[in-house]
């Protein structure tokens, strides 16, 4: 592994784990469970793709590389129906939308 990719690999880790840091505070922040559903997704979403991405550029077989990247759209697909599963629970259970959405 070259150093270039190395570095490449680790600043992606670091721009990873600050999306993480956002999503936590995206969940502390916002007001009302769907902004703070649509904040955590779409920040862990893009830190994990991140992540995966890193991991398939420091494998060394090319098959590991699609593993690491179909187990990411699969956590994709799975956050976003778990997503969509909790604000329809939410939304049935009376929970109302912030005024201001």
């Amino acid at each position: 592994m070259s150093v270039f990719l190395g570095i490449l690999c680790s600043a992606m880790a670091l721009v990873a784990a600050f999306f993480f840091c956002m999503a936590t505070l995206g969940l502390l922040r916002f007001p009302d469970v769907y902004t703070r559903l649509h904040a955590v997704t779409k920040a862990d979403n893009l830190g994990l793709g991140l992540i995966a991405i890193s991991m398939a550029l420091q494998s060394e077989n090319i098959a590991i590389a699609c593993k690491i990247l179909f187990i990411w759209i699969l956590a994709m697909a799975g956050s976003t129906v778990g997503c969509h599963l909790l604000a329809r629970l939410s939304f049935r259970g009376g929970q109302k939308p912030w005024k201001k959405t």
